[in-house]
């Protein structure tokens, strides 16, 4: 069941915890875009122990894809720090499993992979300040559309640590030059959730061949008088974790977000 009703997401869960409850009884299982408006939304990944400090240090090297939200203790499934109902086995609408580098299953719960060895890492996310950037009036054409946002591997290197290295992801939002201006002054505000865009205009430039066709999500058009605007994104960790070929890993599959119940606005700088 990709969704529990056809109203809008953020009719449907307009908080936090509203929207765990229907992720958790399978009730909703597609992309969090739009939903919980004003609720931090983060992404993941859960790694043994033994791999977790490199990781850890790979996210203090790249602070733009990978702000860190939160860190569970080893085996710990619970994260407190961003809801007390918090559940990590089954709070997330669709995982990904990864084995030796490669991609072997998404399922919607993960208890029965779950094991005392096991660290959640929660990095924040862009939908996080899309809320706002439509308060701004910018507008956002894949919300409007109910579409997932659109990501691309690029040829941009990430800092390595130990195993992990690999290339920057980046989700991509059109928007016409006053409003691509706006959205630098709005993000940058929000460090937690990849702050201002890492590029502006021709994709070719960070190794994007095709604009029209994103590794991960949703295609959206560009039209006429559009700039392609590009953030650093919190599917880094899938495509550094491809390139490791860690041995065992979990993420949450890319637009389905971790909703938090923080409010945006905590993660917010002046």
């Amino acid at each position: 069941m990709a969704q529990a009703s056809s109203l809008p997401l953020a009719t449907l869960a307009p908080d936090g915890r509203t929207a765990r409850r229907l992720v958790r009884t399978g009730q909703h299982t597609g992309h969090t875009a739009g939903m919980a408006p004003g609720h931090v939304q983060a992404n993941l990944a859960i790694l043994p122990r033994a791999q977790a400090d490199d990781f850890l240090r790979f996210c203090q090297r790249n602070p733009k894809p990978c702000p860190l939200l939160a860190v569970s203790e080893p085996g710990d499934p619970l994260l407190p720090t961003l809801g007390d109902d918090v559940d990590i086995r089954s709070d997330v609408p669709r995982y990904r499993v990864w084995r030796d580098g490669m991609l072997v299953d998404e399922p919607t719960d993960i208890a029965s992979l779950w094991h005392a060895d096991l660290v959640t890492f929660a990095i924040g996310c862009s939908f996080t300040f899309e809320t706002a950037l439509l308060q701004a009036d910018v507008p956002l054409r894949h919300v409007a559309q109910g579409r997932n946002v659109a990501m691309f591997r690029t040829n941009v290197q990430t800092v390595p640590a130990g195993a992990f290295h690999g290339p920057l992801v980046v989700s991509m939002r059109p928007l016409k030059a006053a409003d691509a201006i706006r959205a630098v002054q709005v993000t940058s505000r929000f460090p937690g959730a990849h702050g201002a865009p890492v590029h502006l205009g021709d994709p070719a430039r960070i190794g994007i061949a095709d604009a029209g066709r994103p590794d991960w999500g949703d295609a959206v058009e560009i039209a006429d008088g559009e700039l392609p605007v590009f953030w650093a994104c919190g599917v880094t960790p899938q495509a550094v974790i491809e390139a490791a070929r860690l041995p065992f890993c979990i993420t949450h599959a890319p637009g389905h977000m971790l909703v938090t119940d923080l409010r945006d606005h905590q993660l917010a700088v002046l």
